[in-house]
């Protein structure tokens, strides 16, 4: 369910520059089909949340895959880049199903102390995934064409649905007939967004998801038309990221048992203002070239594999009567960030590698920021 998010966004990257090709699209039209889709992501979940509160995660599982799955089709026939847009834009909000259910299915079944164990060993799963996404991804396309890249997460989103259908069951101990009456809601709402350590923890996952989502959004322009890659050789850029991502879950196990998360947290956001600060500055000097973006990343894909499963599992860690509202508020604050992220690299990106580079030194000071002060404050869950 995790790794659906990964095939959605990344897989179809290398296609991108052909896509917008194929379909005369400008860049920030193509922008949009990657900004438009987190954005439904992002407040789909505020309704899918409590829905699934109420009424368990199974249905809203079946029909959140059902509904992506004819999504990802309409994507891959759409004959113009509006009508791309649009389904792309729905195959968001049904993705929001799959991904908040599985983060809110981590709070029905472990405690908050074993949560972020459990959410780091699933996003090891995410990071093996994410790994193949690219490179798949370029292969396709260079093979079979950008539509071609688009057929993939309806193949995947339809093997994810026939797993649910046949293996998953229900979490959920006791649903809350109240969950979606509008003043419950409300004041559910109100008391997630009051507790310091969803505040803390959300703001944590924000700042890493708006590094990770710099990189996805830029990359393949960056790479591809400014640095003169291929589309394979892009994929290979992508994979390497991934691996270090995929190494940052299996510290994060590590650093926690030795650490805690507030030490481990700390420690992650020195990664990620490291990275971004190298990225930044060589950016500054005029240094134009691969591994100039490449080396500074690793340790930020490092921290991101920290931050996430730290943050997703402390944002919701202080309710186990609304996994699925917290889940779902904490979704909608990184897809919000990630919908401005790409509305402001849409009218950025000038044929330099400097929108991309400033943007990872801004959210990887952000990361250190929070995982410095809010966290080591508020880190401790309090219960709402």
């Amino acid at each position: 369910l995790l790794g659906i998010q990964p095939i959605t966004t990344d897989l179809y990257l290398p296609a991108l520059p052909a896509l917008s090709e194929g379909l005369g699209a400008s860049m920030a039209q193509s922008q949009l089909t990657l900004s438009a889709l987190l954005l439904a992501f992002g407040c789909a979940q505020l309704v899918l949340g409590p829905l699934s509160d109420r009424f368990g995660r199974r249905p809203v599982l079946l029909w959140g895959l059902a509904a992506y799955v004819l999504a990802a089709v309409a994507t891959v026939v759409a004959p113009s880049i509006e009508l791309l847009v649009m389904a792309r834009t729905v195959q968001g909000a049904a993705m929001g199903a799959a991904v908040m259910c599985a983060r809110a299915v981590v709070r029905d079944l472990y405690t908050p102390a074993t949560g972020a164990r459990v959410m780091s060993r699933a996003l090891s799963g995410l990071g093996v995934i994410a790994c193949l996404s690219a490179p798949l991804g370029g292969l396709v396309s260079g093979w079979l064409g950008w539509r071609a890249a688009l057929l993939v997460p309806a193949i995947f989103g339809a093997v994810t649905l026939f797993l649910v259908v046949s293996r998953f069951v229900e979490s959920v101990p006791h649903k809350n007939p109240q969950a979606l009456h509008p003043g419950t809601l409300l004041r559910t709402w109100g008391v997630i967004l009051r507790n310091p350590t969803f505040v803390a923890f959300c703001a944590l996952t924000c700042a890493s998801y708006g590094l990770l989502f710099t990189f996805l959004a830029a990359s393949s322009f960056v790479f591809i038309q400014v640095l003169g890659l291929s589309k394979t050789q892009y994929g290979l850029v992508m994979f390497w990221n991934s691996l270090w991502y995929l190494a940052g879950t299996f510290l994060c196990r590590h650093w926690l048992q030795h650490h805690g998360v507030r030490g481990t947290v700390a420690r992650a956001g020195a990664l990620a203002l490291a990275g971004g600060t190298a990225m930044g500055l060589l950016a500054l000097a005029g240094v134009v070239s691969v591994w100039a973006i490449v080396l500074p990343a690793a340790p930020i894909m490092l921290a991101h594999g920290i931050n996430q499963p730290c943050g997703q599992s402390g944002s919701v860690a202080p309710f186990p009567q609304a996994a699925g509202a917290a889940s779902a508020l904490n979704g909608f604050f990184m897809m919000l960030v990630a919908f401005c992220v790409g509305g402001w690299l849409g009218g950025s990106m000038n044929g330099t590698v400097l929108p991309l580079a400033y943007g990872m030194w801004f959210f990887g000071t952000c990361a250190a920021l929070a995982a410095w002060t809010l966290v080591q404050r508020h880190g401790e869950p309090q219960h709402g």
